[in-house]
């Protein structure tokens, strides 16, 4: 019997950056890609199980320009890459 996740690669992969998506990230400044090519940039206070990130002192990178626009939350459908820009520790 075949698993829903073998059907459906992307959510396999969603699904496992939700369960790598834990406390080593908190407080951590983060770029996270979203859809329509959109990218912010801040730092991660707080998420839940479907992916919805609380993201503070957010930046929202366009081009070379740069707008910040404070404390932000982000729908999980929208996230497409999460990329931390400080080390995160091992389990």
């Amino acid at each position: 019997m075949y698993s829903f996740f073998f059907f459906c690669p992307f959510l396999f992969c969603l699904f496992c950056l939700i369960l790598e998506l834990d406390d080593r990230y908190m407080d951590k400044k983060l770029q996270i890609k979203l859809n329509a090519n959109r990218v912010v940039v801040g730092t991660l206070r707080g998420f839940d199980q479907f992916m919805n990130l609380v993201v503070d002192n957010t930046v929202e990178v366009i081009g070379n320009e740069k707008n910040d626009i404070g404390m932000v939350v982000i729908r999980g459908n929208s996230v497409v890459m999460i990329e931390a820009l400080e080390p995160v520790g091992r389990t």
